[in-house]
């Protein structure tokens, strides 16, 4: 028996599904899951000593790659001044410089300790600010697990088609308004019903739970211009796109300027860090300043800071647009490559982000999602990683590049590719 397999075996008896998260399980792509070792670089190992091309970096944070010798060194420092302080600390005042500095729309910035609780966290703000309890957010779209954004949730929630709210009362979700992802429509119809009642407007700048969805031309300027007009707060959730995109994310790239903006694990990197932040008198609202009650034990986390620093330190310095291209170059040829498999595909890449849909249908949106051949997919993910490429284990996710991945895993990748047999079970 492999030890991945005996790992998991014993997982199951102790942990629910054997995982600590749904998706890690595989079970929509018909497998087991790998058991992780190690990671260094582009590569991660499996505890049975199989090295593979990782797509997945952690699902999206490690863009620097794993265990980068300065964010390693920023960590071990800090681990030797102490884990925990349940106090400010210097590293923190510093990230949130770093942070404010680089994204334009953000004046000030709360640490947590995930994206999860960045988003229940501005949305509460949202609340708070606006005295107005409706939200708005997208078919597709996911913002973590907290009550309200589980309605017609994307990623683990699509990928093991579970109903959106389960455990969720039927008087929380009431107050979330849902549309489709690039219907300016549809949601300028939402503002004209219940204007007057939208705290905010919850949207991924650049869809990464549905796989990778583009913002049409115009959609983020509607989304803006629909906010500005009722009072309601424009929330970026920019977990996935923020310092990946581009250094100051996607409100950088597209320029539209948010009122919050949430962000997650890359300005920890990798490790479990969050933060929301927005205008100045937004932000003001939370306490201590204000009257909307936040707090969290190891928020500020001087390990997680020190790592934090590191990365955007390392991140202003690379050149995005070289890795962009590098990444367009990837996911153009894989695409051909399958297509003359006689395979239905559609490719979204943006950025370091891409995925490969197996459908002959334009993805721009979750129901367009959701055309692609679950099954093909499954099977090509089942193929790739016996060929030692690690790709996310539902077709509804990103596969990520980072500045660590070399020719030689571009090369790797491709052949993998090529020696797909979409007949073979």
């Amino acid at each position: 028996m492999q030890i991945s397999e005996s790992l998991y075996q014993r997982a199951c008896q102790l942990i629910p599904g054997g995982v600590n998260s749904p998706v890690r399980a595989c079970k929509s792509v018909g497998a087991a899951p790998l058991f992780i070792a190690q990671a260094k670089g582009s590569r991660i190992t499996t505890e049975d000593g199989e090295e593979l091309v990782d797509l997945v970096m952690s699902w999206g944070p490690m863009l620097l790659g794993h265990a980068h010798p300065e964010v390693e060194r920023a960590i071990i420092d800090a681990v030797r001044r102490g884990t925990s302080y349940g106090a400010p600390c210097r590293l923190e005042v510093e990230l949130a410089e770093a942070i404010v500095a680089a994204m334009p729309g953000i004046e000030m910035v709360r640490m947590v300790s995930s994206g999860t609780e960045a988003t229940m966290s501005a949305l509460r703000l949202a609340r708070g600010f606006t005295g107005r309890d409706l939200v708005l957010k997208f078919h597709g779209g996911y913002h973590g697990h907290a009550d309200a954004f589980l309605a017609s949730a994307g990623s683990g929630v699509a990928t093991c088609a579970i109903p959106g709210t389960p455990g969720v009362p039927a008087a929380v979700v009431q107050h979330t308004l849902l549309a489709h992802y690039n219907d300016t429509d549809a949601v300028a119809t939402l503002f004209t019903e219940h204007g007057q009642d939208i705290a905010c407007v919850f949207v991924e700048p650049v869809a990464g739970n549905m796989g990778l969805v583009p913002p049409k031309p115009g959609f983020l300027e509607t989304l803006r211009e629909l906010c500005t007009k009722h009072g309601a707060l424009l929330v970026f959730d920019e977990v996935i796109t923020g310092f990946r995109l581009a250094y100051g994310g996607a409100q950088a790239t597209f320029g539209i300027t948010p009122d919050l903006t949430c962000l997650g694990k890359i300005i920890g990197g990798g490790l479990p860090v969050g933060a929301y932040g927005g205008r100045r008198e937004i932000m003001e609202s939370i306490a201590p300043q204000g009257p909307v009650y936040q707090a969290g034990t190891l928020s500020g986390n001087p390990v997680a800071m020190a790592a934090g620093l590191a990365t955007l330190r390392l991140l202003a310095q690379q050149d995005y647009d070289a890795l962009a291209r590098r990444t367009q170059t990837l996911a153009t040829k894989m695409t051909e490559t399958l297509k003359r498999k006689g395979l239905s595909v559609y490719c979204n890449s943006m950025a370091s982000m891409f995925t490969i849909f197996f459908t002959d249908t334009p993805v721009t949106d979750f129901p367009s999602a959701q055309t692609m051949d679950t099954a093909i997919y499954s099977r090509f993910f089942r193929h790739m990683r016996q060929q030692g490429v690690f790709l996310a284990p539902s077709g509804y996710e990103c596969a990520f590049l980072s500045f660590a991945h070399t020719e030689e895993d571009m090369e790797h990748i491709l052949q993998a590719t090529a020696a797909f047999n979409p007949n073979q079970p």
